[in-house]
């Protein structure tokens, strides 16, 4: 496992606990992990956005402190959400990260999930560097479109 699946396994199940929203120090995490502050700020930006149902509230000075919200919603408006909010163009990772948040938060099942990683992997757009992001970014939005219950 990487640093940073551990950081977020971490900081989602402090999420777990509390039933509100959860206040870090960002030199304390990364003095805990011992990372640099900014592997927690990399975390935080990249793992806990509204897109992934998350509100982050971040403060400077002091040694960072971070309030982290986790956003509960039904799964037409959560989806509704992170398509309305997604970039116009996503790299793999970024896809790999959203079907991961779906799945763990059980608005998609496994072989939905497939799907999404298979229709939207490089393997399968096979065209210039700078369309490939844009093209996949419309695929998954459309894809979680056709998932939103009526």
């Amino acid at each position: 496992m990487r640093i940073s699946d551990v950081i977020e396994a971490f900081i989602k199940d402090l999420l777990e606990t509390e039933d509100e929203y959860i206040e870090i120090q960002r030199n304390e995490l990364a003095e805990k992990f011992n990372c640099v502050p900014s592997q927690i700020n990399y975390v935080i930006s990249t793992r806990f956005r509204p897109s992934q149902g998350y509100y982050v509230e971040s403060k400077r000075g002091g040694g960072g402190h971070i309030k982290i919200k986790k956003i509960n919603i039904t799964k037409t408006n959560y989806l509704m959400h992170i398509v309305t909010s997604l970039e116009e163009s996503l790299t793999m990772q970024e896809v790999g990260i959203l079907i991961s948040n779906l799945l763990s938060s059980g608005l998609i099942q496994e072989k939905e999930a497939k799907l999404l990683k298979v229709a939207t992997s490089d393997n399968i757009l096979n065209i210039p560097k700078e369309y490939k992001d844009k093209l996949r970014a419309n695929i998954f939005r459309n894809m979680l479109l056709n998932l939103v219950e009526d």
